[in-house]
């Protein structure tokens, strides 16, 4: 049986979503060939997003060279930015390997500490 033209490998043209015209007769597809069939289409449909956002980052690299500027001047350096995590601001006096930041829930140790006498100052590393 002959591969239907929707399963077989994509060639390399590049096709605009206006300019897409299917003909697939979906009930004449077995159950794995539908499985295949909207694999690849996930896949051109990943690949054509990936497509559209290289172009607009060159439209954009474009238009800022043509100002006179960089993509770096204008929005910084790249990098998803965040917070990060944060450093150890507390240890365990009985176990210096074991921390805490500060954020989130008070370890035991430290509200064992704490209930002992200790300050929060005691604790603070360095």
């Amino acid at each position: 049986m002959r591969e239907p033209s929707a399963l077989r490998s994509p060639t390399r043209t590049r096709i605009r979503p206006k300019e897409i015209q299917m003909a697939i007769d979906l009930a004449g597809l077995s159950p794995q060939q539908l499985d295949e069939l909207i694999a690849k289409a996930a896949e051109a449909k990943r690949n054509l997003h990936k497509q559209r956002i290289n172009d607009v980052r060159k439209k954009l690299s474009q238009l800022a060279k043509d100002e006179g500027y960089s993509i770096e001047e204008l929005f910084g350096k790249g990098g998803k930015g965040g917070k990060g995590s944060a450093g150890a601001k507390f240890a365990n006096p009985a176990d210096p390997s074991q921390t805490w930041s500060g954020r989130g829930k008070r370890p035991n140790w430290f509200k064992d500490a704490l209930a002992s006498g200790a300050s929060q100052d005691s604790l603070r590393v360095g």
